[in-house]
């Protein structure tokens, strides 16, 4: 009868012993896949009422924003999936929970390249776990400004076109905004910039025109300003944002604006994680 028992034991850790191997293939399989040479990835990150947005490109990684710290062990588990070891760029638009409030975990479990963001401190615990985290790491903050240069690879430029003041009555506006341009495609990401913001972009005459647009403070009506969105001229509006969250986001002026001028929108809210794809000539959504 122990013998019995042992053989079973020993057949069920051969079995799990399989499964575990074929689950691992698996993802190795889906990683591959994610790294197709010359291929940008960008993956808009379903991390609730917050942003996370993540940029792939022959085998480099960048960050824009790590989500509310709810969101924490989901998007650490995204980011393994996808294959990334190390994030070549991190950007922290703004110093508001729903945006960094993951970013101490995201510090502590990747190896860093450079980190980005805009000269606005803040008092919260979020805040000051994301400072002792990177000081933990040796990592020091490059100032995200407008003009500012980022380098992720040779094959795509990446310039940050604001903020272009030093000072704001409102920390959304705070944010840094990037273009980011592979040949033919664009793709603009916002934070939470709201009109000010908007407004003195427009007035430095940056070139704002983009195929996709990551919409402003999560389809807010205090951002995507008509004047804006007549600039940027975008096909695709992403919006980041939670289900049935307590903001009204997005915003029913938002969602007329975009109807109105016939841009496709998608939402973490409705379609959980987005990943678009260029080649630098066109731009698909992954299924």
């Amino acid at each position: 009868m122990k013998y019995k028992y042992l053989k079973i034991l020993t057949i069920f850790v051969i079995v799990l012993s399989l499964m575990l191997t074929a689950c691992a293939n698996d993802v190795n399989q889906s990683v591959k896949v994610n790294n197709k040479k010359d291929e940008l990835k960008i993956h808009y990150i379903d991390v609730g009422q917050g942003d996370s947005i993540l940029i792939q490109i022959n085998g480099k990684n960048m960050l824009i924003d790590a989500g509310p710290r709810s969101s924490s062990d989901k998007l650490l588990k995204y980011l393994n999936t996808m294959g990334v070891k190390k994030l070549d760029v991190i950007l922290a638009t703004h110093p508001h929970e729903d945006h960094i409030g993951s970013m101490a975990s995201v510090i502590k479990n990747f190896d860093l390249g450079d980190f980005y963001a805009p000269k606005i401190t803040s008092n919260t615990k979020t805040f000051e776990n994301m400072i002792t985290a990177l000081k933990d790491k040796n990592k020091k903050i490059n100032v995200a400004k407008a003009g500012v240069k980022i380098n992720l690879d040779n094959k795509i430029n990446c310039e940050l076109i604001a903020p272009n003041s030093s000072s704001y009555d409102n920390i959304n506006n705070y944010s840094a905004v990037l273009k980011l341009t592979y040949n033919n495609t664009a793709f603009l990401f916002t934070g939470d910039a709201e009109k000010v913001s908007e407004k003195e972009i427009l007035q430095k005459n940056f070139d704002v025109k983009a195929d996709v647009l990551k919409l402003g403070h999560h389809g807010s009506s205090t951002s995507s300003s008509k004047e804006f969105l007549e600039k940027v001229s975008p096909k695709y509006a992403i919006i980041s944002c939670g289900k049935n969250n307590d903001y009204g986001h997005p915003h029913k002026e938002t969602l007329s604006e975009m109807k109105k001028r016939n841009i496709k929108i998608y939402r973490t809210d409705l379609d959980g994680n987005i990943i678009l794809i260029s080649d630098g000539k066109n731009i698909s959504k992954q299924p």
